[in-house]
């Protein structure tokens, strides 16, 4: 605004000066010359004061948008880790004030509500568009990479690799429209399993459904594959928290060799396996790795065993700056690539041999995925995905 106001102050000079100079030459010759190049001087002014308000607005528009990248971002973080725990502690406080009536309502309605997670929950279209996840999306960025299409006739199971600290891919990808999951592969249902205990947690739980997220159980699988009909796809992040434990920047390893509860489940409602892999899902945060046998594996493997979930010890960037530590991620790309389905055949009764056929199948259909699409997205030809 002030350069703008320089170059108007410099239009006011200019005419000032062309109309001194018309009452000193009657004739106008000399004036006119001198009153053209003062009008032309003080247009160039103008256009020069108007580029640089135009480029200082697109830098501030440009930084704005990338706060509130960061703002989302942080949102669902904080979300995933105290929004639970944080309602719980507000709603046992409410029963120690005069508010105490609504507490006592939600308690009611949680206690009625209370097997909903189970057939699916309760997904909102308008939650999963909202604005917030495509600035989700492009702080990474995220995107969505599909290589075959589903059939709206059949169930499917995708198993999503690797799992990273907080699976961020997975939830961007299926529990939001942000990378249009549901363009992509219309007349499919996403559903992305994760701990059941979260659906213990006040508000979070809501939160959850919203999204179309729900418990990873036998229970709930069961009634999605068996009882919701066709085109429903269940995305289990299959190594869960052991794989969380190994998660670092550089490193693509998978917890799969002796994880074969998911293709059981598969050949007993005959849902086809979809291998997953997210290039990118351990780069975004760097965690304190405990080697086995030291006293911190030992905590987190009985955190594991007891509760479902391993603390990590792990740091992003921070909320200000990427020079220092914090809970925001790091801005590495992240690329989710949904390779080709697996068909698995219904047996009620499925036999070890049965599920160990079909965990190779899926193993090997899973580096393959890996291996067609790692230089594409800034691995050399030489990575190889260990396999755990």
């Amino acid at each position: 605004m002030k350069t703008l106001i320089a170059a108007y102050s410099g239009v006011l000079r200019g005419e000032r000066r062309a109309e001194a100079a018309r009452s000193e030459n009657k004739n106008g010759g000399s004036a006119l010359s001198r009153e053209g190049s003062g009008r032309w001087g003080t247009g160039s002014s103008i256009l020069s004061a108007l580029q640089d308000i135009f480029s200082v607005s697109w830098l501030n528009r440009s930084k704005v948008e990338k706060q509130l990248q960061v703002i989302s971002v942080l949102q669902w973080v904080l979300s995933f880790l105290v929004l639970g725990v944080a309602c719980s502690v507000i709603l046992m406080y409410t029963f120690c004030t005069d508010c105490w009536l609504l507490a006592v309502l939600y308690f009611t309605w949680l206690a009625f509500d209370w097997n909903t997670p189970k057939k699916g929950g309760r997904r909102s279209q308008w939650v999963r568009n909202w604005a917030v996840w495509r600035y989700f999306r492009d702080y990474f960025p995220i995107q969505l990479v599909k290589t075959h299409n589903l059939l709206t006739t059949r169930n499917y199971i995708f198993g999503y690799h690797p799992h990273g600290i907080m699976g961020l891919g997975a939830f961007c990808n299926f529990s939001t429209e942000a990378t249009e999951v549901s363009k992509k592969f219309p007349g499919i249902r996403p559903y992305l399993a994760t701990l059941a205990g979260n659906f213990r947690m006040p508000v979070l739980r809501e939160y959850l459904m919203s999204g179309g997220i729900c418990p990873v159980n036998r229970d709930t699988i069961d009634y999605l594959l068996s009882k919701n009909g066709s085109g429903n796809a269940i995305i289990i992040v299959v190594g869960g928290a052991a794989e969380s434990l190994s998660s670092m920047p550089g490193k693509n390893a998978v917890t799969l060799r002796n994880r074969k509860g998911f293709v059981k489940l598969a050949l007993r409602h005959g849902a086809d396996l979809v291998p997953t892999y997210s290039f990118g899902e351990n780069e975004v945060y760097k965690q304190v790795i405990f080697e086995e046998g030291s006293w911190g594996r030992w905590v987190q493997k009985k955190f594991q065993k007891y509760i479902g979930f391993a603390p990590c010890i792990f740091h992003g960037r921070g909320l200000f700056s990427s020079d220092t530590w914090g809970l925001v991620p790091y801005s590495k790309p992240i690329t989710t690539v949904v390779g080709e389905p697996i068909t698995v055949p219904k047996l009620e009764y499925p036999t070890q041999k049965d599920i160990d056929m079909y965990h190779a199948m899926y193993m090997e259909a899973l580096v393959k995925l890996f291996d067609n699409h790692k230089t594409k997205f800034g691995l050399p030809e030489t990575e190889v995905l260990e396999v755990n």
